[in-house]
């Protein structure tokens, strides 16, 4: 109960209560709201914290079984926090702009990534050498605005397992996409959103950098654990089968032991057979000449 208090104080002091003004409010948020001060929501952090903690625990599970978690944050407030976030635990991002069917049109945003690749891989190992100049540059800005937008899923070779959003009514179009192709959905909700629109709502403050900021580092922080239990898994397993090579490398060593054993026998009975041999031989021209 220490640890949920302190996290409480933690988002107190970070603002994520304040809620937006009375009229802009959705009436499905009032299972979340605590109270209204001075006109402006005040949203219940019991609930906040309980929700981040079921958030937290269902992305730590995606994170353990090796699926990508997309993270998508583009207002100014959540762009830097995002990113680096997510940079830290190898996860894609969209932080620039939401390109219509980035999700629901996968496979052609895929071939623009690659386009962009190939660019850079140019660029680099002197194929551009006899271009022009100008050529070159124009190639450059290409590549750099394409970066822009598509760097964070430059690794994401397939449609990611889930989406976790900063300000679902924001990213409305990335909502939607997800929801058509059945991705689970994460996101921070504000006073003036629908709840309801996501698999899993965190009640939050959505605009204030601060409480971007602790609320996404706690993600962040689970998703970690998460990726580094699956890699303790992983180690235990690679040691097993080493084991496994030993003990299989030390029967195999023992059966040929057996084998060559078991020729030497064979030989020796061979060798016999061939001892009887001349003797019946001198039996049969002896008897043949008396």
């Amino acid at each position: 109960m220490e640890n949920n208090t302190s996290l409480q104080q933690q988002l107190l002091e970070a603002g994520v209560h304040f809620g937006h003004l009375k009229k802009k409010w959705n009436p499905k948020m009032l299972p979340y709201i605590f109270a209204e001060k001075k006109g402006i929501h005040i949203i219940d952090l019991n609930k906040t914290v309980e929700c981040l903690q079921e958030t937290a625990a269902v992305l730590k599970q995606i994170a353990r079984s090796g699926k990508k978690i997309l993270f998508v944050g583009t207002k100014k407030q959540a762009k830097d926090i995002v990113n680096e976030c997510a940079k830290r635990v190898n996860m894609p991002f969209v932080t620039e702009r939401w390109l219509g069917g980035m999700l629901t049109n996968f496979n052609t945003v895929r071939k623009s990534v690659k386009k962009m690749q190939s660019i850079e891989k140019m660029l680099g190992d002197g194929s551009f050498d006899n271009i022009t100049k100008k050529e070159r540059l124009t190639l450059s800005r290409d590549k750099d605005k394409m970066e822009k937008v598509l760097g964070g899923i430059s690794q994401l070779g397939r449609v990611p397992a889930a989406l976790f959003i900063v300000d679902i009514g924001h990213e409305h179009i990335a909502l939607a996409e997800a929801k058509r192709l059945g991705i689970a959905t994460f996101g921070i909700v504000d006073t003036n959103c629908d709840p309801n629109k996501v698999d899993f709502a965190i009640p939050a403050n959505d605009d204030a950098t601060k409480s971007i900021a602790i609320l996404v580092n706690y993600i962040t922080a689970t998703i970690a654990e998460g990726l580094a239990e699956r890699q303790a898994a992983k180690d235990e397993e690679t040691e097993e089968i080493t084991d496994d090579e030993k003990e299989r490398k030390a029967a195999k060593l023992q059966a040929e032991a057996e084998a060559e054993g078991g020729r030497g026998g064979r030989g020796g009975r061979g060798g016999g057979q061939r001892r009887r041999t001349p003797a019946g031989g001198s039996r049969g021209p002896g008897g043949g000449r008396r």
